[in-house]
């Protein structure tokens, strides 16, 4: 099944997913023996091989009340987790049968008028990848094994559920994404967050920064909620999901919070506490896709198979705005009022602070002045740790360790070279922006960066430079965005939204005739590719305007440089924030004088008025 045909199923109906699958298999009372020996006592998924019929009974107790989806025997069956048990090795096989188990089942209960569905499960296996448990290549590859397992043995699509970091989630995303790419293969891919009790994921991070992590995602086709809490408990998430996000929402909870009796889980939500809650979501939210987690049971099951038949969801009015984010939160590519602001003191080329630390590896320093910018104001953070003499990889290495659970902030990935840009969004668990791409050298730089921006989920900084340099008219500036913007969209797959045009401006302050309107040139062309491109963002390094000027007087014409070219649709401005001036502070006499530098607005004067 491809992401479209799932979407086509859900215009209609309600899809409705089975229960918890280890709840079913303790109900069964299964031996050590069952389960292959003491050493592999609990390891459900080698069910698959030592038992098959286990979890065959589990598929048809689901099926037997109607749902329409049943989920593979696979939730720990990554090679991550397996190793455990010593099965690494055994990762393809096992999850090979947990998909034919399952199909095979499938096929019996289907008629011609309605297909059973299998889904093949990915679980968050045993590490946390932010927190350095394992590294991004390792996990991807362990999930990557999966996924072959689970589509060579029929699953008719992917769910990567309960996941607990967003890096994690990525490295199940870049591993389909891998297999998709190397094999031809469409299938559809659900991804499923999980929210604690106390309002975030295990890594702490939002609903809002989740969403905008798996957003830009074109493989992924629903994204929701499941395990950790009850329906009530993901109540506000629901919502917040059903207004915001462009994917159909999936919801699929515990039969309420676990009680420990005895050293046993126990759930006490009731079937008819199950259809009330799944009812209002449906009904009211307009989640598509329901099924339980942890605790419930077909008897819990059949109510929503009793939903879906006599309810279609609410039409939804989503509002989202393409955002970037850190593991933590959001960033929206435009506030009202703008810009955005781009801090742009972690940069090794640029701050002479930065640079420092890195040279004496002061990583501490460096997580502190980037935390000082949010202080300052800063809404994102430009990275840039690239020194001559220096192994670029490994400093960006060693700063993304820390950057990525210890600074709050979306960071803007500042490299030209592809393989430290690589190693940052391996590291990095948020929804990053690339700095930059242009056509200096034709579209090289395009075909190494835009890859890993579809890869990895990221925004990207287009550059008005092409084979003959910078451009410096608008109508030059403008035709290499268009360039860019066309070539992005039509040979990379990327969308206009995930664009953000640099139109660039020269110095104002050197006096050479040939840039006296760089300034009204830069703001042109940020109106016209604004005007072109209404989906796109746009973005300036401000304080290029005044460069060899004094220090009050660059504070003054990038403060009013600022004002005018937000007037004209500028989103995101690369500034020090403390150095921008509210437009009210600067004289009227200082304000008029720069606006006129700006619009390049001269005034002659005859020599004979001048003597006289």
């Amino acid at each position: 099944m491809t992401g479209k045909e799932l979407l086509e199923i859900l215009r209609n109906r309600v899809l409705v997913f089975d229960g918890a699958t280890g709840t079913s298999l303790q109900t069964q009372n299964l031996s050590a023996a069952d389960f292959g020996g003491e050493h592999l006592a609990g390891c459900n998924e080698y069910l698959n091989i030592s038992k098959p019929e286990a979890p065959e009974k589990v598929h048809r107790g689901f099926l037997d009340v109607g749902v329409d989806v049943i989920e593979t025997n696979s939730f720990g069956g990554a090679s991550i987790v397996l190793a455990e048990y010593g099965l690494a090795e055994r990762s393809y096989e096992i999850n090979r049968r947990a998909a034919e188990i399952a199909r095979k089942t499938a096929d019996e209960y289907a008629s011609p008028d309605r297909t059973r569905y299998v889904a093949g499960s990915m679980g968050p296996t045993t590490k946390l990848p932010s927190l350095g448990h394992i590294g991004f290549d390792d996990m991807k590859d362990s999930y990557k094994v999966q996924v072959k397992g689970l589509v060579d043995g029929g699953a008719d699509l992917l769910i990567v559920e309960t996941c607990q970091d967003l890096l994690q989630m990525k490295a199940a995303l870049v591993a389909i994404h891998e297999f998709i790419e190397e094999t031809g293969k469409g299938i559809a891919v659900i991804v499923s967050i999980t929210i604690e009790t106390m309002g975030t994921m295990l890594m702490g991070t939002e609903i809002a920064a989740a969403l905008t992590t798996i957003e830009p995602y074109d493989i992924v086709t629903v994204f929701g909620m499941n395990c950790a809490t009850g329906p009530k408990e993901m109540e506000e998430n629901i919502r917040y999901l059903c207004e915001n996000s462009p994917k159909p929402v999936f919801v699929m909870p515990n039969a309420g919070l676990p009680e420990n009796i005895g050293g046993q889980a126990c759930y006490h939500l009731s079937p008819d506490e199950l259809e009330f809650w799944m009812t209002r979501f449906v009904r009211e939210f307009g989640v598509s896709i329901i099924g339980g987690c942890c605790g419930t049971t077909p008897d819990h099951i059949s109510r929503l198979v009793k939903i879906s038949a006599q309810i279609k969801p609410k039409e939804r009015d989503v509002s989202y705005t393409p955002s970037v984010s850190s593991i933590y939160s959001n960033v929206a590519l435009h506030v009202d009022p703008p810009p955005v602001i781009v801090g742009e003191r972690c940069n090794a080329n640029g701050s002479k602070k930065f640079k420092e630390l890195l040279l004496a590896e002061e990583y501490d320093g460096m997580v502190q002045l980037a935390k000082e910018q949010m202080k300052e104001g800063a809404h994102i953070l430009d990275l840039c740790v690239a020194y001559v003499g220096r192994d670029e990889v490994r400093d960006m290495r060693e700063v993304m360790k820390r950057f990525n659970t210890q600074v709050a902030l979306p960071l803007m990935i500042d490299s030209t070279e592809y393989k430290v840009i690589e190693e940052a969004l391996k590291m990095y668990a948020g929804r990053a922006i690339i700095n930059s791409i242009n056509l200096e050298d034709g579209e090289e730089r395009m075909r190494r960066a835009l890859p890993l921006c579809k890869k990895y989920g990221a925004a990207v900084i287009a550059l008005t430079i092409d084979e003959s340099g910078m451009a410096k008219t608008r109508d030059k500036k403008f035709e290499v965005a268009k360039r860019i913007h066309d070539l992005a969209i039509d040979k990379y797959g990327m969308r206009e939204e995930d664009l953000i045009f640099d139109t660039l401006t020269f110095t104002l302050g050197s006096g050479d005739e040939e840039f006296r309107k760089a300034g009204i040139e830069t703001i042109e062309a940020i109106k016209m590719i604004k005007r072109e491109f209404p989906k796109s963002y746009t973005l300036l390094g401000v304080s290029n305007i005044s460069f060899g000027l004094n220090v009050h007087a660059r504070h003054v014409l990038n403060s009013v440089f600022l004002h005018y070219a937000m007037q004209d649709g500028l989103d995101l401005a690369i500034v020090n924030a403390q150095r921008i001036m509210p437009l009210y502070k600067v004289d009227a006499r200082g304000r008029e004088l720069c606006r006129e530098v700006i619009f390049d607005e001269r005034k002659f004067e005859s020599a004979q008025a001048q003597a006289g």
